[in-house]
């Protein structure tokens, strides 16, 4: 039994495999996993909990993709080690994935700085999705940032947008032409820049 086989995040089931563990405790383990999948409320013995759905998709996608940064440079997993990483990598982002680092408190205009809710439970290796959970009820906004829908340039005519549909593009990927005079200048600039956020894969690497 695996546990992505029950929904659990697949990082989890990474770390547990680079632990010593016996048989037996891998399967309780993992059919507890299988437990919460099921039903969060046997497991917590309370109230119905936050649910995640189809929201907190930038949140959990891309502390996802951090952790698995982190266990890929094998860190030490303090929580100093993880803020000062997380710090690092908040200061190339862009987008949704930049609102998401000051909402955390991860950039210098931060007006708040809620860190530690990220740190300490993934210095723990609690899996991604329970931690947007857990930032949720502390701020709603953190799980209404949702990627923007890829651009297809084939089937769009930038030629026939307005000034301000083509400024919004260019905003969701963080990015402005304050040279830009003529409508023809963001038309040339998206253009530009398409091949970078619209790839395959438009989130960018840890």
């Amino acid at each position: 039994m695996r546990f992505s086989d029950c929904g659990w995040p697949a990082q989890l089931e990474l770390f547990l495999n680079m632990q010593p563990s016996t048989p037996a405790a891998f399967t309780a383990l993992t059919l507890s996993a299988c437990l919460f999948a099921a039903d969060p409320t046997a497991v917590r013995g309370q109230g119905s909990p936050v649910r995640v759905g189809a929201d907190c998709e930038v949140c959990k996608e891309f502390l996802e993709r951090f952790y698995s940064s982190l266990i890929a440079k094998g860190v030490d997993f303090s929580q100093e080690t993880i803020e000062n990483e997380l710090i690092s990598i908040c200061l190339d982002s862009k987008g949704k994935e930049n609102r998401l680092c000051y909402y955390l408190g991860a950039t210098n205009d931060a007006p708040t700085k809620i860190l530690s809710e990220v740190t300490r439970p993934m210095s723990a290796h609690i899996p991604a999705i329970k931690i947007c959970e857990k930032l949720k009820r502390i701020d709603s906004q953190i799980c209404e940032l949702k990627y923007e829908k890829k651009l297809d340039l084939e089937s769009v005519d930038l030629s026939k947008m307005r000034v301000a549909e083509l400024k919004k593009i260019l905003n969701s990927w963080g990015e402005e032409c304050k040279a830009c005079i003529e409508k023809a200048d963001l038309v040339d600039l998206i253009k530009k820049l398409a091949p970078k956020y619209t790839s395959t894969n438009p989130r960018s690497d840890l």
